[in-house]
């Protein structure tokens, strides 16, 4: 029954090989990709209840005990991450669908979805670092191929620096993997836990890890945040909504594993310069936002201010700061998806990305700013939607530390998203319309179906936030308590 836990990966790896030979039948594709994803979410619900039922599960390939083998683990925080990213996958690619346009879908775009997400998968659940080095790779070289596809000029542009961003932080990883490995002779997570513990966090060890928290912190967009913008805001709408959903999160989770089970020991350190790199990174995702007219710039720059919220919850290394980081990363994978998709929509409409140049959309097209303020409010944590539980128990769990810095820098920022994108909508949607009835561009209702989806999605994680909670606080207990990680990869 544990090898279950492989298929979220590698299903979507077989497929993506599969549809490689179908690259004219659109149709095949489409919806070969979209029920792939739906047999995703199933086998991640699936996962998660056995999770609750009989503990954290693993998995050794041929048999071979860690730290010999390759590892897959699942606990409640990877699952509900899985579960989460291929529900968002499966909505983007409903608008995707009607978007992207056959040119580009030709040029074997839902291939490379599936292998970006089979990589953010395999990322979620790899059990040793070596294999979130490859997982991460395999997630990167799709995003390298889906951020150029259609070759526009912002894109090339946008992309040589995604690249090579991207390549130095891989380089890194690799030399920390091999320092990490000079050392303690395994990469099994769970095995240089119960290593790390044994022996104590070195000063080396303490360097080593700082070398892991810059190259995360490159991923994620952590302070080292100055290539997302860009990447983010050249893709086609339904890329840049995956990416805005998936991408950072790899690294926001894989900051979570490796400074919660390896590397906690020299808290006053490592965890001190996270905080403080998440309040630089609150600061400076706060002034993007509030410095550009142009709307995707605008919205990539909140990505950034979630990032360096959810971090403050890895700071301060409380239950309640975890169990609301879990429900703020599912919250913000589905919100930041739909405001990409809202973005990417209404710079479709109008031609043009700059809001001083939107007026009065809501005549035209009432649902779709409806839709936005509804994202305006979840995104601030206005109750019930589902960004204000994950809000409230990060704060709580920063007040149990005593981070009021970090408190109110994360609570001012919520101000800041809910002061720029509110901007947005009462520029964009309101006033006097720019757009007659006879020059409304024609705007299938197919485009807005995926947006409505995302909406239900937000309140039902709102008001269904108890259905999640057993789910939630598992994951929490697991991260506060590195031995129950240990004692389930080693001894099963």
């Amino acid at each position: 029954m544990n090898n279950m836990i492989v298929l979220p990966m590698v299903l979507p790896l077989l497929i993506g090989v599969l549809l490689v030979f179908f690259r004219n039948n659109i149709i095949l594709q489409r919806w070969t990709t979209f029920l792939l994803f739906i047999v995703n979410t199933i086998i991640s619900v699936v996962i998660l209840e056995k999770i609750q039922r009989e503990g954290i599960l693993s998995l050794h390939f041929g048999n071979w005990m860690p730290p010999f083998g390759i590892s897959f683990v699942a606990d409640s925080f990877s699952m509900l991450l899985v579960l989460t990213a291929n529900v968002v996958s499966a909505v983007c690619l409903l608008y995707a669908m009607g978007s992207i346009g056959p040119k580009r879908e030709k040029l074997y775009f839902y291939p490379f979805v599936l292998f970006m997400v089979a990589g953010v998968n395999g990322s979620f659940l790899t059990g040793d670092l070596f294999n979130l080095f490859v997982t991460f790779e395999v997630m990167l070289l799709a995003s390298y191929a889906l951020i150029t596809l259609g070759a526009k000029k912002a894109q090339l542009k946008s992309s040589i620096i995604y690249l090579a961003i991207n390549v130095v932080s891989s380089s890194l990883f690799l030399i920390a993997i091999a320092y990490l490995y000079g050392m303690l002779g395994t990469l099994n997570m769970a095995d240089l836990s119960a290593k790390i513990a044994d022996v104590g966090q070195t000063p080396l060890l303490t360097v080593i890890s700082l070398l892991f928290l810059m190259v995360f912190s490159i991923k994620s967009g952590l302070l080292l945040y100055h290539w997302l913008p860009g990447s983010y805001s050249s893709p086609p709408t339904a890329v840049a909504a995956l990416f805005g959903a998936l991408l950072t999160k790899v690294g926001i989770y894989a900051l979570f594993r490796t400074f919660t089970l390896l590397f906690y020991h020299e808290q006053h350190i490592t965890h001190t310069i996270i905080g403080i790199m998440a309040a630089i990174t609150l600061i400076g995702g706060s002034m993007g936002a509030i410095a550009y007219t142009n709307i995707r710039q605008i919205v990539s720059y909140n990505v950034i201010i979630a990032v360096g919220f959810i971090l403050i919850a890895l700071a301060v290394m409380t239950t309640p700061g975890f169990e609301g980081a879990i429900y703020y990363l599912m919250h913000d994978m589905i919100m930041k998806a739909l405001l990409f998709l809202l973005a990417g929509t209404m710079i479709y409409l109008t031609k043009t990305e700059r809001m001083d140049e939107m007026s009065g959309l809501i005549r035209n097209y009432p649902l779709l700013g409806w839709m936005f303020f509804i994202v305006v409010l979840s995104l601030t944590g206005i109750p019930p939607l589902s960004g204000f539980i994950g809000k409230v128990l990060i704060g709580e769990g920063a007040i149990a530390s005593q981070s009021y810095i970090l408190l109110g820098l994360g609570f001012a920022s919520g101000l800041i998203v809910l002061y720029s994108l509110l901007r947005i909508f009462m520029s964009c949607f309101w006033g006097e319309t720019i757009i007659s009835k006879d020059e409304e561009r024609p705007f299938r209702n197919s485009l807005l179906f995926p947006g409505v989806v995302f909406v239900v999605l937000t309140f039902a994680l709102g008001f269904g936030a108890e259905a999640f909670a057993p789910h939630v606080k598992d994951a929490a207990q697991t991260l506060m308590n590195p031995d129950i990680y240990i004692q389930a990869v080693l001894t099963k």
